[in-house]
């Protein structure tokens, strides 16, 4: 089996992508998104998030520094918007918008698209991750299956903790959704400001 997969490579990759991409916290936020969606179209936001993601994911750890040096797009700059992004996300939440709204507005904005898949899932922080690990990796075929399998295991857990939160927003029904609406616009915009001010930083000194 190591010959084939290097199992450090693959528990540690997947160990720091799980803690980046956090899928118990992303649950909340996945329920504020969807939460006046039906239970059809929940699982099928968590599905098109989940693939989304993965192919986003996938395609930077491979091209990711090519597409950045042709773009001349550095990676804190790459943290800055896509904490830029979140914190809109965050306001919508917490003035009462759950980015899904009616029939005619679910379709000129596919939640899983944005902000579920990209930058939530796949952000800043997990494509930067992946693209770090995929350059430190050791040539090799046990190495690329390693990163491959780790990318692919996450995927599957962020799916499962969306699969299984229309379970929970069953329990918790409408009040509790609105609450958690709210909490998930507080974390987010939290989460937003340490992604911004990690990319100002970043610039700051990659500049001096």
């Amino acid at each position: 089996m190591n010959a084939y997969v290097d199992i450090t490579l693959l528990m540690t990759t997947f160990l720091t992508l799980f803690v980046i991409m956090d899928p118990p916290g992303l649950v909340p936020v996945y329920l504020a998104l969807t939460s006046t969606q039906t239970s059809k179209q929940r699982k099928k936001a968590a599905f098109q998030a989940t693939i989304t993601s993965l192919g986003v994911m996938a395609t930077f750890t491979v091209f990711g520094q090519y597409i950045l040096n042709f773009l001349q797009i550095s990676l804190p700059a790459l943290q800055v918007s896509g904490g830029l992004l979140l914190l809109i996300v965050a306001m919508e939440l917490l003035a009462g918008k759950d980015g899904s709204g009616d029939a005619e507005g679910a379709t000129k904005q596919n939640v899983a698209l944005v902000p579920l898949a990209t930058p939530l899932m796949a952000g800043p922080g997990s494509i930067v991750a992946i693209m770090v690990a995929w350059q430190r990796a050791p040539d090799g075929i046990s190495s690329w299956t390693a990163i491959g399998i780790a990318l692919i295991a996450i995927h599957l857990v962020l799916w499962l903790s969306m699969r299984f939160a229309d379970i929970i927003h069953r329990v918790l029904g409408t009040d509790g959704t609105l609450l958690v609406t709210r909490l998930a616009g507080m974390l987010l915009a939290a989460i937003a400001v340490e992604i911004l001010a990690s990319g100002i930083f970043s610039y700051i000194a990659a500049h001096q």
